[in-house]
């Protein structure tokens, strides 16, 4: 094997180093705390550093070991020394694919924290149903990361599942593993709520922009949109459902509308909204530059049939399998319980073959 390399290209972790010294510095300078709202960005960065550091660092350790354990069996190869070496590799194998991961993370905005909306098709109760399952699945996921995830806007199906829900979720690079998810997500299964037993397909449309937090430079002037307050809807608490506290954004020149009713306070709410509508606009921003936009919602269609980047078939076999990548699996009940990480590594691989 030859030497590991801890600096150069993009993982300089002598750079990284150098500059977390220097953020060191800043926080302890005199006066830096005066204003501590002011020093997030600096703390996301700072944090962001280090764990870059640290994976690489147990990336050449876990390459070192391996390197030595060879060494080892090839002068003495008994079964011990080969277990150990077989144990090392797939320490040294783990590392790896999380070091890749971390390669094909490489956009700017992949770093960013998500906003995550989730919007069910036509067909009422099922696709509603299908739509609180998507939640369940990300929320599942969001938790597997260590992620924190805020509800923005909840709107509760009439039987069952969601009319539509916005969350807020807050992690470094959550925004570049679950732009994975964005598109159509299609269910083929026996509809428990069909009495005859029938197999029902259902869609559900599933969106997600990068919330860059004060790192956007999106400017929203007061004459671009029109604020509606209007009363909430569903759980919340009886504040919420008995006063005008939610908030409804149009923004005028996108045609962009976001609402939020979670908080029961309107100019939370209304904080809130605008988030979800800078990171949207954000994302317009994005896809202008990438010169995609328009081609993306040309080809986008309704939320039916043949739109779909991924389907679930729960009955008459069980399958999951994403029409974009091909790659499938047979273990349903993992993948709805949030084990979508094989999926989102195969769709940024894809990615990256398409540059």
């Amino acid at each position: 094997m030859q030497p590991f390399l801890i600096s150069g290209g993009d993982f300089d972790i002598v750079g990284h180093k150098k500059r977390l010294d220097e953020i060191e510095k800043q926080l302890s300078a005199p006066g830096a705390w005066d204003k501590p709202e002011l020093l997030t960005p600096v703390l996301q960065e700072k944090t962001l550093l280090s764990d870059q550091v640290e994976e690489w660092e147990e990336l050449a350790k876990a390459h070192s070991n391996t390197q030595e354990w060879i060494e080892l069996a090839a002068e003495e190869a008994s079964e011990e020394v080969l277990l150990a070496l077989h144990d090392a590799l797939e320490e040294l194998a783990v590392k790896l694919d999380t070091s890749q991961m971390r390669t094909l993370l490489s956009e700017p905005e992949d770093v960013h924290e998500a906003i995550l909306e989730i919007h069910p098709g036509a067909g009422g109760t099922e696709s509603q149903d299908w739509a609180g399952m998507l939640l369940r699945m990300y929320r599942r996921f969001a938790e597997q990361q260590g992620f924190k995830v805020d509800f923005l806007d909840f709107i509760p199906g009439d039987e069952a599942g969601i009319k539509s829900v916005t969350l807020h979720i807050h992690g470094p690079y959550a925004y570049g593993q679950l732009k994975a998810e964005k598109g159509t997500h299609r269910l083929i299964r026996i509809s428990p709520f069909d009495s005859s037993g029938r197999r029902h397909t259902s869609f559900a449309s599933v969106d997600v922009y990068p919330d860059a937090g004060q790192d956007i430079d999106i400017e929203i002037r007061d004459e671009d949109i029109r604020i509606d307050i209007f009363r909430s809807s569903g759980p919340g608490g009886q504040s919420v459902n008995t006063t005008d506290s939610a908030v409804r954004i149009t923004h005028q020149p996108s045609g962009i509308t976001v609402q939020c009713q979670n908080e029961k306070s309107q100019h939370k709410n209304k904080e809130s909204a605008l988030k979800v509508l800078k990171a949207r606009l954000y994302e317009l921003e994005l896809e202008k530059i990438a010169n995609e936009r328009q081609a993306e919602y040309a080809s986008k269609g309704a939320i039916a049939f043949g739109s779909q980047i991924r389907t679930y078939t729960l009955q008459p076999y069980r399958l999951v399998k994403d029409h974009r990548t091909d790659m499938e699996t047979s273990n349903v009940d993992d993948v709805l319980d949030g084990e979508i990480g094989d999926f989102i590594h195969n769709y940024l691989l894809f990615l990256h073959a398409q540059r």
